[in-house]
């Protein structure tokens, strides 16, 4: 079958991408596997660069970029929130405190999906709310395993620290208390896409009353389960 779809700059481009697949580049090794003139292959490749679809690896060689992730994980979307509702409503019946799952757009997470404990004093965040990066147990969890720049930059405004995102990467769940919001705790872990990357964050919030300072005590076991069912869910998807 021919492999061109007559427009040519597209195709070209998708040749690149199609190079670095197989691993990062110089752009000589660009050059040799795509057929294309030196000056094709850079410009392209930097034009890529420019929208994120490519990136430079610590040699300066090119390699595919992460927004290439962000579109693969958008793909996944409609089966993780088909899969999120009962997942959070089981969480909200076993621990009896309202469950979300967080997903990161840029500098804030959003509330994707939710169960709400229906009675009694409990944490409402209605399904679309923006919230900050800068605090919460999610947030933690959406920034704890990002790339070391990104990382350092979302440190600067956090009220958690380095420290703290370190013993959430050995952990694999976070807690909060009072840091969003006061007087409100919270539990969460990461959902991973198929290529084990953090796509998403399940929680559980509710008053500290509740909760205790120690939220994780009560609750880390019933979330990270949680997570990790909308991982598989995930990882199927991606077989």
């Amino acid at each position: 079958m021919d492999d061109t779809s007559g427009v040519g700059v597209l195709d070209k481009a998708a040749s690149v991408l199609g190079a670095l697949e197989a691993g990062p580049a110089t752009l000589a090794q660009l050059v040799s596997s795509t057929g294309l003139a030196r000056p094709t292959a850079h410009r392209l490749a930097v034009a890529l660069e420019h929208h994120r679809l490519v990136g430079r690896d610590m040699q300066g060689r090119f390699v595919l970029g992460p927004r290439l992730n962000e579109l693969a994980t958008a793909a996944g979307e409609d089966r993780l929130l088909a899969a999120a509702n009962p997942v959070l409503t089981a969480l909200r019946d076993h621990t009896g405190e309202s469950a979300q799952l967080y997903r990161r757009q840029g500098d804030h997470r959003v509330c994707v999906a939710a169960a709400e404990r229906p009675v009694g004093l409990r944490d409402s965040i209605p399904v679309g709310a923006t919230l900050t990066m800068h605090a919460g147990s999610a947030a933690q969890i959406l920034l704890a395993w990002e790339e070391p720049d990104r990382l350092h930059r979302g440190l600067r405004e956090a009220v958690f620290t380095a420290t703290i995102l370190s013993g959430v990467r050995r952990r694999g769940w976070a807690q909060s208390v009072s840091e969003r919001e006061l007087g409100v705790a919270s539990v969460s872990a990461p959902v991973r896409g198929p290529s084990g990357r953090v796509v998403a964050s399940v929680s559980v919030s509710g008053p500290v009353e509740r909760l205790t300072r120690q939220p994780g005590r009560l609750h880390s076991a019933a979330v990270v389960s949680a997570a990790n069912r909308l991982t598989e869910v995930l990882r199927r998807a991606g077989e």
